[in-house]
C-alpha cells in the first residue's frame, strides 16, 4: 500500500463514538515472516537527538519547525558513501513534513509535497487528510532506527526502516486530550520506501509499503 506512515491513525473511518489510536492499518501491508530481528532494534533512550546523518543538500528546502512536545530520534548514522547519506537525510525531513502537515492541519502543506510524488504523494494527502478530518494532531516521541539503504545508478533508491511509536500518541486538538495506547508489538513498524533523485538532486519519496508488528523491528 502507498501510504505515508499509516501506523499512527488507524480506523479512519471513524464514528463520533469511535478512538482515534496509534495501532497499524496491518491490513493495508504487504505480509511477511520476519524471524530475523534488525540489529539496533534496541528500543534504547527515548529523549530526542540530533540526527547524525548527513545535512540535506543545498536545494531550496521547506523549513521544518515542530512544536516542543513532538520529539525524534534517528539512530541511522552516517553510511560514508554520499549518495546514501542524502537518502537518508532527505528521508528524515520527508519525515518531518508529514507531521508539519498534520501540525498545521493542512493536507496539501509545501513542505511534504516537497518530499513526495507520485504515489505516495497522493497516500500521504489521504493521509494527512484523516487528522484533519477528526480535528486530530500528534504529540510525543519517535525513534528511528535500523535503517537499510541501496542506490542505483539510475537515481532511484530503496530505504527500509523502522519505527517506534511506543511513546507517541494521537492527540485531540479541540479538546488537548491525549488518547494514550499501551505498547505492543503493533507499536514496531517496518517501512519499505522507493525513492527518486529530481532535477534538483532531492530525494523524493514515491512508494511507501508498511508492516505493523514487524519482528524485525521487535526490542
Amino acid at each position: 500500500m502507498t501510504r505515508r506512515r499509516p501506523a499512527r491513525l488507524a480506523a479512519l473511518t471513524l464514528t463520533a463514538a469511535a478512538a482515534l489510536t496509534l495501532s497499524a492499518c496491518g491490513g493495508d501491508d504487504n505480509s511477511s515472516d520476519d524471524k530475523d530481528k534488525i540489529a539496533g532494534a534496541d528500543t534504547g533512550s527515548s529523549s530526542p537527538s540530533a540526527s547524525p546523518t548527513s545535512e540535506p543538500s543545498t536545494a531550496d528546502r521547506p523549513k521544518i519547525e515542530l512544536p516542543s512536545d513532538l520529539s525524534y530520534k534517528f539512530d541511522w548514522p552516517k553510511t560514508g558513501d554520499e549518495d546514501k547519506d542524502a537518502v537518508l537525510a532527505d528521508s528524515e525531513q520527508s519525515i518531518k513534513a508529514v507531521d508539519l502537515a498534520i501540525v498545521n492541519q493542512n493536507a496539501l502543506d509545501k513542505a511534504y509535497l516537497y518530499y513526495y510524488e507520485a504515489e505516495a504523494a497522493a497516500g500521504t494527502q489521504k493521509f494527512i487528510q484523516d487528522y484533519v478530518d477528526q480535528k486530530a494532531g500528534l504529540t510525543g516521541s519517535y525513534r528511528f532506527y535500523a535503517p537499510e539503504v541501496a542506490v542505483d545508478d539510475d537515481g532511484t533508491a530503496s530505504l527500509s526502516y523502522c519505527e517506534d511509536q511506543g511513546k507517541a500518541y494521537v492527540k485531540f486538538l479541540k479538546t488537548n486530550k491525549i488518547r494514550k495506547t499501551e505498547v505492543t508489538a503493533e507499536s514496531y513498524v517496518i517501512y519499505h520506501t522507493s525513492l527518486r533523485k529530481n532535477a534538483d538532486g532531492v530525494w523524493q519519496v514515491t512508494k511507501v509499503v508498511s508492516q505493523s508488528g514487524s519482528a524485525k523491528c521487535q526490542p
